[in-house]
């Protein structure tokens, strides 16, 4: 490890260094006229964070105070990178261990970027009419659940005066309310009218689309047997349709247990955001089972989780890791994640570049990486610059679909925004 002697922060007083323990992250470190640059700083945030350090940040360290002791250590075969680090002496030893873990694994490397990735059609919609009322209102707008499932679009959107609440009782009587992409029972519609609320329907068409077909099914006098996870907001809002009528399946042995009245008349559907794979053994289980089973018109599981479970299908023989990023609320992420490892391959869902732990990489030369349908471009970004901090880095990008699919805004927000 090569330390460099009580280097301090740039600018920084050695009083306000010394108060109080933590550690200081940078983007450049000057030593005697050079400079160097750390592009694996949010490596290094999230096994600080890990360990519980406080971290401060600063435009620069310079070796040549002496408020903090500084860790660095070389990138391999690049002169102009470093992973280094600052640290008050009560957190010096977690510091050199961080630093001396990252450079254990910098090393050229291969990115696979998967494609299609990041927003679905749905997404984009949901985040741009939540953005629009935001932008045309002073009043507050609240949004009922999180908009999407990504804590990066939530935060952001927090930001920006968006009120995020659980449930209606949340809301004043008559304030407006955004539904989330992933759809509400009619319940919760009833009540929103009961209370006066102004109601702006941000659910995904896709997921729309399911609803009336279970309104259809039942209608007909069908036991619906959805499929789906207990408990995920769009599994509720459609179960809420028909809620004497439909039963809830995960797996093949759900499907072994079912006690439905007549097997002669019963219908199944499907959350979209379900692992085509896994979706496909439980149907089987179901045709099995029940030979007259209806099925919806169209393919329940939506166009951009299929795309993105091919996409990285297509990646993940060729990888020795597979990094997909998004929020673990994210049905369609954690899906994603779990495709590469029924095949074998190492896989990990990450909200962002903060969270790639350094024994993942020991021996890995070839990432692949992909995103939710739910997750911003952004933090993709972030996982492919922070690999470039530990060597040198060549991209491929391995698409499998072009996405030209477009949902227009609701009637009600175009005529407020226009």
């Amino acid at each position: 490890m090569t330390q460099q002697s009580r280097s301090a922060v740039l600018g920084q007083a050695d009083t306000e260094a010394t108060s109080v323990g933590f550690a200081v992250l940078s983007p450049e470190l000057r030593d005697r006229g050079k400079v160097v640059r750390c592009a694996a700083s949010e490596l290094l945030r999230g096994s600080l964070r890990r360990a519980g350090v406080p971290i401060r940040e600063r435009s620069a360290l310079d070796t040549g105070d002496d408020s903090l002791t500084v860790y660095r250590e070389p990138v391999r075969g690049r002169d102009d990178l470093a992973i280094f680090a600052g640290a008050s002496d009560e957190h010096r030893a977690t510091v050199e261990r961080s630093v001396a873990e990252w450079s254990a694994v910098t090393a050229s490397r291969r990115v696979l970027l998967a494609s299609p990735r990041s927003f679905c059609a749905g997404v984009e919609r949901a985040i741009e009419i939540v953005e629009r009322i935001l932008e045309s209102r002073q009043s507050p707008v609240f949004v009922r659940k999180q908009i999407v499932h990504n804590s990066h679009v939530i935060d952001d959107l927090a930001s920006r005066g968006a009120k995020f609440v659980d449930e209606l009782d949340e809301i004043p009587d008559g304030a407006t309310v955004v539904f989330s992409a992933h759809g509400v029972s009619p319940a919760v519609r009833q009540e929103a009218a009961r209370r006066g609320l102004e109601v702006i329907d941000g659910s995904c068409p896709l997921v729309t689309k399911v609803h009336s077909e279970a309104k259809r099914f039942a209608a007909r006098g069908d036991t619906i047997v959805l499929i789906g996870h207990a408990g995920h907001e769009e599994v509720e809002g459609t179960m809420g349709e028909a809620p004497d009528s439909t039963v809830l399946v995960e797996t093949a042995e759900d499907v072994a247990a079912l006690d439905l009245p007549d097997a002669e008349r019963v219908s199944y559907l499907t959350q979209t955001t379900l692992g085509v794979d896994e979706t496909a053994e439980v149907v089987k289980a179901l045709r099995t089972r029940f030979p007259a089973l209806r099925e919806p018109p169209t393919d329940d599981i939506c166009y951009a989780t299929t795309n993105r479970q091919n996409a990285v299908k297509a990646i993940m023989e060729k990888s020795d890791l597979v990094l997909v990023v998004g929020s673990p609320n994210s049905s369609n992420s954690v899906r994603l994640a779990e495709t590469p490892r029924r095949a074998g391959t190492s896989s990990h869902l990450i909200g962002d570049a903060s969270d790639i732990r350094p024994e993942w990489l020991a021996g890995v030369r070839t990432v692949g990486v992909t995103s939710g349908a739910s997750t911003p471009p952004g933090p993709v970004d972030q996982v492919v610059a922070a690999l470039r901090g530990l060597g040198e880095v060549t991209i491929e990008e391995h698409a499998v679909a072009h996405e030209t699919v477009h949902f227009g805004l609701p009637v009600a927000v175009r005529r407020q925004t226009d």
